[in-house]
């Protein structure tokens, strides 16, 4: 005989599937997750060696993958701002989404980030002894700093779970954190603004990989506010994709189409911007940066893996055509082109992760250098892949238990009438 749900656990008594469902989808995600774990331990058993990097590529996978997620988290600090700072009041149908999607990613890019320093238990380091003199020591500051602030922002929607609400003390608590949380929102922003300026900007001025170098404003390069822009561009679209996830998993309405097709519209205007700056970064790069440096356009791309295809897809097919999407009303009307919009634009944003890390090592610096080719191993991928079933976890968890979308109840009750 099936056990019967128990309806008190849920937000709002809502409906969820029998525990059942909900502990076999847990544990597929979480054999991924734990292959990851095995292949972290791997790698802090054996070593760097067992992955694909080497002399030539410090960076690869674990450091792409971990810009990417860090880019398409950055929905949390940038709604926090829109709705806190800015007072766009209709993102508090999707704030508590924004904020588990960004404490998922930045935590995630730290699980990362420990396999990335090849000697984990030194990672206090960088903040014992910091050099000053380095980008990387300002995000390991914000980026800790940040998921700090993340887990506050977390902290007021795990305790209005039914049962811990009762409580009269964890109910007044989570309405007075609710009360701060417009000066976490701005802390949020200006840490993640800085940190994800100084991940861009420590590419722009190594000098010696032509590919990434670039000029810049004062004492930061163009590619510090390139990131910054890309990242607020990519974050709300990654965000409602996420929606739609739990809403095809579920079968349940989270929130009206305004909502997102706000959110596009924010995502589209950003993109827009970065876009602007993007191609005239591009075009100074290619006809004065590289002649500077004695180099032609036609020198730092090479072959298909490495090919001009990789520059025209991310601004074009993945830069462009989802911005002309997002912000034509009647195109983004369409959910499949708003859809399809979304996806492009997180896609375009992570490729240009890639091709800053791996195809900056790539290319020749030397006269005797050649052009190298990168393969990411099975210890590189497993732990990408366990970032992303983390993520599920969390999510899956949250929709579960926690009131995470203010209109579920309204709209699935306009639906089930």
């Amino acid at each position: 005989m099936a056990r019967p749900i128990d309806y008190e656990l849920f937000p709002e008594r809502l409906e969820r599937g029998s525990f059942f469902t909900f502990l076999m989808w847990l544990g597929f995600w979480g054999v991924l997750f734990l292959a990851g774990i095995y292949a972290a331990y791997v790698v802090f058993a054996e070593g760097l060696g067992v992955t694909g990097l080497n002399n030539y590529f410090a960076f690869g996978l674990y450091i792409t993958f971990d810009l990417a997620v860090i880019a398409l988290g950055a929905g949390a600090f940038f709604s926090g701002l829109l709705k806190y700072i800015l007072k766009m009041d209709d993102l508090k149908n999707v704030i508590n989404l924004t904020v588990i999607g960004g404490f998922f990613c930045y935590s995630g890019a730290m699980l990362i980030l420990t396999m990335e320093l090849g000697q984990p238990l030194r990672s206090w380091f960088g903040f014992w002894h910091p050099n000053v003199h380095s980008m990387l020591t300002e995000v390991i500051f914000c980026i800790s700093c940040y998921l700090g602030v993340l887990i506050i922002e977390f902290v007021p929607n795990v305790l209005e779970q039914k049962q811990l609400n009762r409580n009269k003390f964890v109910h007044a608590f989570a309405h007075n954190m609710h009360i701060f949380m417009p000066l976490f929102a701005g802390l949020g922003a200006f840490l993640s603004t800085f940190h994800q300026g100084s991940l861009g900007g420590m590419y722009g001025v190594m000098f010696a990989r032509p590919f990434a170098f670039r000029e810049g404003f004062f004492i930061w390069p163009w590619t510090f506010f390139l990131f910054v822009l890309s990242a607020a561009a990519s974050g709300p679209c990654f965000s409602m994709l996420i929606v739609k996830c739990v809403e095809l998993c579920s079968g349940r309405k989270m929130t009206t189409w305004s909502i997102k097709t706000l959110m596009g519209r924010i995502s589209g205007t950003m993109l827009a911007v970065y876009l602007f700056f993007k191609i005239i970064d591009t075009y100074h790069w290619a006809v004065n940066t590289l002649p500077g440096m004695g180099l032609t356009f036609d020198q730092v791309f090479w072959g298909v893996i490495y090919g001009k295809w990789l520059l025209w897809l991310e601004i074009v097919i993945l830069g462009v055509i989802p911005c002309i999407i997002l912000l034509t009303k009647s195109l983004r009307e369409t959910p499949f082109l708003f859809w399809a919009a979304a996806i492009m634009n997180c896609l375009g944003i992570s490729l240009n992760r890639y091709s800053v890390t791996v195809q900056g090592l790539a290319a020749p610096v030397m006269p005797f250098d050649t052009w190298e080719i990168y393969v990411p191993r099975w210890t590189e991928v497993l732990p990408s892949i366990m970032v992303i079933a983390y993520g599920v976890l969390i999510v899956s968890l949250a929709y579960r238990y926690l009131p995470v979308f203010p209109q579920e109840k309204e709209l699935n009750a306009k639906a089930e009438a």
